[in-house]
């Protein structure tokens, strides 16, 4: 009899570890927070997600990435992208390549971090139109943001970091592999032959590198080179930022990686091949007559041949790393 309840109260005792063991189970699964295939496993990866998520546009209708536009080295196609509204922007969108440790962003240079020029398009109401307070509580209210924030800040959304992990994606978006980078490295034919003499136009007769220098062909200056003449083009530029009148029609110089898929090109998208842009520079006079206190080193034409424009152009397509080919091409 004695071994009967024994073996009654041992079968019981099992029965209660494995529901116990059970019920664990299933608590466990319920507040599963290991990444499934598919999440973001770090600021870059949910930088990258919230990039391309229409959410962060008042209307769902914008991402960051519909004027940012990946196959054009992250510009757009238009002079003047389009917001929530239809409302074309003020300035033309560049490519946002290569930003990595540059002093300060936009046209007028008015942002000095990739995290307070990842904010300007969210908020400004004419382009995603939406308060960073609002982008914050959206967030929160979806289960899978809910989730990614977690698993990555270990916090909820904050507006401090939705802006670090935009950041953390537009840094990932350094290029090197372009056929002057090869040619470079010591790949002697890396470059075409009409490529290798835009090259030592370039940095020679052309002038290019007194303002497009360093790894990624840009000084980091801000430069007036006669594209404002308070009439036609009103478009003030850095004195928008500053409020120095000595500012005047002055804008940040871009870098050049992948230029050859960004255009139009200029702050106001005014010229729409790279080859209106070598003619500008070629004589300037002979598009803007009237430019007000332009740099001084455009006062002469640089005399360029056609063949030489030609092979300035080639130096410049040269210059596009090899993930943009079929955007050029």
């Amino acid at each position: 009899m004695s071994s009967i309840i024994f073996t009654t109260m041992k079968l019981r005792k099992m029965i209660f570890i494995l529901t116990g063991l059970l019920c664990a189970v299933i608590i466990i699964a319920g507040f599963n927070t290991s990444p499934q295939p598919g999440d973001p496993s770090g600021k870059a990866a949910l930088g990258e997600k919230l990039f391309f998520d229409p959410l962060l546009s008042k209307d769902r209708s914008l991402s960051c990435s519909s004027c940012h536009i990946p196959q054009f080295g992250f510009a757009d196609t238009i002079a003047f992208s389009k917001g929530i509204h239809h409302t074309p922007t003020k300035r033309n969108t560049p490519g946002i390549t290569n930003l990595s440790g540059r002093p300060n962003y936009f046209w007028d240079g008015r942002a000095a971090t990739l995290e307070d020029q990842a904010l300007q398009p969210i908020i400004n109401p004419d382009e995603m139109g939406l308060p960073i307070e609002e982008a914050v509580q959206r967030l929160n209210e979806n289960e899978s943001y809910r989730l990614y924030f977690q698993q990555v800040f270990n916090s909820p959304a904050t507006g401090k970091n939705i802006l670090q992990a935009i950041a953390a994606f537009e840094r990932t978006l350094e290029t090197a592999n372009s056929p002057y980078d090869r040619y470079i490295a010591g790949d002697d034919n890396a470059l075409s032959p009409p490529a290798i003499r835009g090259r030592l136009l370039f940095i020679g007769k052309a002038n290019c590198n007194n303002c497009h220098s360093g790894e990624d062909f840009t000084a980091d200056r801000f430069k007036n080179i006669g594209l404002y003449n308070g009439t036609s083009l009103k478009d003030a530029g850095r004195f928008e930022a500053t409020k120095d009148s000595t500012h005047r029609g002055f804008f940040k110089v871009p870098g050049l990686r992948n230029v050859a898929v960004t255009a139009p090109y200029m702050h106001n998208g005014m010229f729409k091949t790279l080859k209106e842009v070598i003619a500008y520079y070629n004589e300037p006079n002979h598009i803007v007559q009237d430019g007000i206190n332009r740099d001084l080193s455009l006062n002469k034409p640089l005399n360029l041949s056609n063949e030489e424009m030609n092979d300035l152009e080639a130096f410049l397509v040269a210059l596009t790393d090899d993930r943009f080919k079929i955007a050029h091409h």
